[in-house]
């Protein structure tokens, strides 16, 4: 359902210029997160479990960012900033646990090396994400 408008407020359209670019982009890494993911835990899930667990993670938090894009309002555009903080911190501590400790994953992440796996896309977007929204706000 969308959000009321009044004259004062105008609804919050998160899926024009660049944000039509972040929801392809995001909409993209969560096909890539989901199945990466799938295919890691039904495959061998006891050799890195941590590993695909975490995979499992950025699937949802890609999944999440990319509904609340394309739902819009003030609501989904504070969610979507909220979830690109931590999915940035979260490729910043996976990314550097796996710098230093890369023996404690023998499978990579979506997020190992800060996402050098998917040409650091996932270092990137979310700081792209939260530049747009917080450009966008209402």
């Amino acid at each position: 359902m969308a959000e009321p408008t009044t004259d004062a407020k105008r609804p919050v359209k998160l899926v024009t210029g660049p944000g039509l670019l972040l929801v392809w982009l995001y909409g993209v890494m969560s096909v890539g997160a989901v199945s990466r993911s799938v295919y890691q835990i039904l495959d061998d899930f006891g050799s890195a479990p941590l590993a695909h667990v975490l995979s499992a993670v950025a699937a949802v938090v890609y999944a999440f960012i990319t509904y609340t894009l394309v739902r819009g309002g003030e609501t989904a555009r504070k969610a979507a900033l909220v979830c690109c903080a931590a999915e940035l911190a979260g490729v910043l501590i996976v990314g550097t646990w796996t710098v230093l400790d890369p023996s404690a994953f023998p499978d990579s992440t979506v997020w190992s090396e800060y996402g050098m796996g998917y040409v650091f896309i996932p270092v990137l977007l979310p700081v792209t994400g939260m530049l747009w929204l917080r450009r966008a706000r209402g």
